[in-house]
C-alpha cells in the first residue's frame, strides 16, 4: 500500500511569511534599540552621586559597556552559526551545560520577554502622559490598549510586524545618530536645562559606585539576544541572514551609546528632574525646534513598540521547549502565517496582568528589569566555551577567550544588578526563576510518564483485532436516532443503545415506540432513582471490560449560532461524564439539521 502526501507549501510561500536583515532589524531589535533611552541615563543618574567628577567617568563606563556590547554580538553571531534552530542561551545550555542549566537559562529569557513587554508598554504609556497629563487617569487602559494593538500585529504573522515598524525604527535610528553627529560639531550646547546648583552627600568614587554604574547601564543590553532566539524566523539562508542583522544591531546600539556617552561629557549633561538625559542631551544638540519634537515622538513611539522584541522571540523559545516536553505541546503549534498562537497569547496575558497589578507604573517595574537576562548570558557564554573546548575548530582558543571574557563580565554584571536591585524588587526574579523552572521540570516528568505508558520509542507488538461493543446513548426514536446507530454499525461488531431511565419519564411509551421501529438493536435500559445521567452508563460500561468500548454520542449542530442556546447539553454532561470515570472512547457526533 503506498501512502499518498499532499503538496507541501512551497519555501517561496512561506519565506513570505519570514524576515529579512532589515525586517529582522525591525521586528527583534527595538527592545535593544528603545534602551538608547534610558541606558545612558541610568549610567548618569549612579555617577551623579559622586558630582562633576563621577560624571566625568560617564565614557569610560559606556566603553566597558559598549566591549561587552562587542563581546556579545560576536558570542551571539557565533551562536547563531552554532544553534540555527533558535533558542539562544538555551539551545546552547541544554547542548553543553546540561538540562537543567537550560532550563534556567529558558525561565531568565522567558521572565526578562515578559517584563520586556511591561516595562516597554509602560515607558511608552508614560511618555503620553507626560505630554498630555488629563490621560493620567486611564494609564491602565491604555497601556492594555497598546498592548491589544501590539498582540494583533504579531498575530498576523512575524513579518506583517517587521513591516510595520520598519519606518518608526528607521526614524528613531536616524533622528538619534543625526542629534550624534551634528552635537560633535557644535562648539556648545544649543540650549540647555539648568542643572541643580549642588549636590549634598557627595559619595566618593570607588569600584563598587563604578560597578553600579556599570550594572545600571547594562540595561541597554537587553534585547541583543533575540536575533539568535529567533534565526527559524528569518528568510533563507536563514543563519547568514541572522548573523548579519546581529552584527547591524551591535554596531548601530554601539554608535549610538558612545555617541551620547560623548555629548552628555561634552555638554556636562546632569540628571534633571522630570527632563530626560536625552532629551536634555537633543536640545543641546539641536535646540528645542522642530529636530527636538522629532525625537522625542519617535523615542515614545519606539518605547512602546520594543515591546515587539518579546514578540518574537518568546514564541520561538516556547516551540523549542515545547518540542523537548518542557512546556505544553501546543506551544509548538503554528498558524497559517508562521504564527506560534500559544506563545503570542501567553505573552499577552502574563504581561497584561503584570501592567494591571503594577497599575501601569514604569518605575514598580524597572527595577525587576534586566536581572534575568544577564543569566542567560552568562549561560550562553560558558556554554560556547565548552563548545569550542569539545569541537576545536580552526583558532577555537581566540573564540573561547572572546566568550570565557564575556562570561566573567556578563556574570559580574548579574551578580551586581542582581545585588543592587534586590530590595527594589528583584527579589521577585529570583524567586520566580526556581519557579519556573519547578514547573517545567513537572512538565517534563508528565510527558515522560506519559510516554512510558504510550511506549512511545519502542516497536509495540503488531496490531490484532479485538471484540468491540459500540453503545449509543439514545432518549427518543428520531432521524437523529437513526442516523447515530447506522453510524455505530458501520463502526463495531456489536451495538447497543442504552436509555437511562428516571422515575417520571413515561418509559413504556418508549418501549412501544422501539418496538414499534424494531431497528435491529439491542436496546438496554437503565434506571436511576436519583435522575443522574453520567453515572448509570458508566456502571454499566464497566461490565464490558473484557472488550474495546466506544461510546458515540450524537448530537443537533445548529444552523445558526444563536440557535446553540436551545441545546439540552446533554452530551455534554454525558462526555464528561464518560472521560473522567471510564476508559471508554468517546466520539461526539454532530449531525447539522438545516434551520
Amino acid at each position: 500500500m503506498t501512502a499518498t502526501l499532499s503538496r507541501p507549501e512551497s519555501s517561496d510561500a512561506t519565506d513570505r511569511h519570514r524576515l529579512s536583515v532589515v525586517g529582522g532589524l525591525a521586528a527583534l531589535s527595538l527592545d535593544a534599540m528603545a534602551s538608547v533611552a534610558y541606558g545612558p541615563e541610568a549610567i548618569v543618574i549612579v555617577l551623579a552621586a559622586a558630582g562633576g567628577t563621577g560624571l566625568g567617568f560617564t565614557l569610560p563606563v559606556t566603553l566597558a559597556i559598549a566591549l561587552l556590547l562587542g563581546d556579545l554580538t560576536l558570542s551571539y553571531r557565533q551562536v547563531i552559526a552554532a544553534f540555527p534552530d533558535g533558542g539562544g542561551a538555551y539551545g546552547v545550555s541544554r547542548a553543553h551545560l546540561g538540562r537543567r542549566a537550560s532550563l534556567v537559562a529558558a525561565a531568565s529569557l522567558i521572565v526578562d520577554y515578559v517584563l520586556n513587554v511591561a516595562v516597554s508598554v509602560a515607558a511608552g504609556v508614560a511618555a503620553l502622559t507626560s505630554a498630555f497629563p488629563e490621560l493620567l487617569p486611564y494609564t491602565v487602559w491604555l497601556c492594555l490598549g497598546a498592548l491589544a494593538v501590539i498582540t494583533t500585529v504579531n498575530l498576523r504573522g512575524i513579518a506583517e510586524s517587521a513591516r510595520a515598524f520598519i519606518v518608526p525604527t528607521a526614524v528613531f535610528v536616524g533622528a538619534i545618530l543625526t542629534v550624534v553627529v551634528v552635537g560633535l560639531f557644535r562648539a556648545g550646547p544649543v540650549a540647555a536645562v539648568a542643572a541643580p546648583e549642588h549636590v549634598t552627600n557627595l559619595q566618593t568614587i570607588g569600584i563598587l559606585l563604578l560597578l553600579k554604574a556599570f550594572a545600571n547601564g547594562c540595561a541597554a543590553l537587553t534585547g541583543v539576544e533575540a536575533i539568535a532566539n529567533a534565526v527559524p524566523s528569518f528568510r533563507k539562508p536563514r543563519v547568514r541572514r541572522a548573523q548579519r542583522a546581529e552584527v547591524a544591531l551591535g554596531g548601530l546600539l554601539a554608535v549610538m551609546l558612545l555617541g551620547l556617552a560623548v555629548l552628555i561629557e561634552k555638554f556636562s549633561i546632569h540628571p534633571v528632574d522630570g527632563v530626560t538625559v536625552l532629551s536634555q542631551v537633543t536640545a543641546a544638540s539641536l535646540g528645542d525646534g522642530f529636530g527636538f519634537y522629532v525625537v522625542q515622538f519617535s523615542t515614545v513611539v519606539l518605547l512602546a513598540l520594543a515591546a515587539n522584541t518579546s514578540f518574537g522571540g518568546l514564541p520561538v523559545l516556547a516551540q523549542l521547549l515545547a518540542k523537548h516536553n518542557n512546556l505544553p505541546h501546543v506551544f509548538a503549534l503554528r498558524a497559517e502565517r508562521q504564527v506560534y498562537r500559544y506563545g503570542v497569547g501567553f505573552l499577552a496575558i502574563t504581561s497584561a496582568l503584570l501592567l494591571i497589578v503594577a497599575d501601569g507604573d514604569m518605575n514598580t517595574l524597572v527595577p525587576l528589569f534586566a536581572i534575568g537576562v544577564f543569566v542567560g548570558f552568562t549561560l550562553s557564554q560558558i556554554g560556547m566555551v565548552r563548545h569550542w573546548r569539545r569541537d576545536r575548530p580552526r583558532g577555537w582558543p581566540g573564540k573561547a577567550a572572546l566568550n570565557g571574557f564575556g562570561a566573567l563580565l556578563t556574570g559580574l554584571a548579574a551578580i551586581v544588578v542582581t545585588a543592587t536591585k534586590f530590595a527594589e524588587g528583584g527579589w521577585l526574579i529570583v524567586v520566580a526563576l526556581p519557579v519556573i523552572v519547578l514547573a517545567m521540570e513537572w512538565v517534563h516528568r508528565s510527558y515522560r510518564r506519559i510516554g512510558e505508558r504510550l511506549e512511545l520509542g519502542r516497536t509495540p507488538a503488531p496490531p490484532r483485532p479485538d471484540r468491540s461493543l459500540v453503545v449509543v446513548p439514545v432518549h427518543t426514536v428520531s432521524r437523529l436516532t437513526r442516523d447515530a446507530l447506522a453510524a455505530a454499525l458501520s463502526l463495531g461488531d456489536h451495538v447497543e443503545a442504552v436509555h437511562v431511565v428516571d422515575p417520571d419519564e413515561d418509559q413504556a411509551g418508549f418501549v412501544d415506540a422501539w418496538e414499534l421501529w424494531h431497528p435491529g438493536v439491542t436496546l438496554v435500559q437503565l434506571h436511576d432513582e436519583r435522575r443522574r445521567l453520567g453515572e448509570p452508563l458508566v456502571e454499566h460500561l464497566r461490565k464490558h471490560a473484557d472488550c474495546h468500548v466506544f461510546v458515540l454520542i450524537a448530537e443537533v449542530e445548529p444552523e445558526h449560532p444563536w440557535q446553540r442556546i436551545l441545546q439540552n447539553r446533554r452530551g455534554a454532561v454525558l462526555a464528561r461524564a464518560l472521560r473522567r470515570r471510564s476508559d471508554a472512547v468517546v466520539c461526539r457526533m454532530r449531525f447539522r439539521v438545516p434551520g
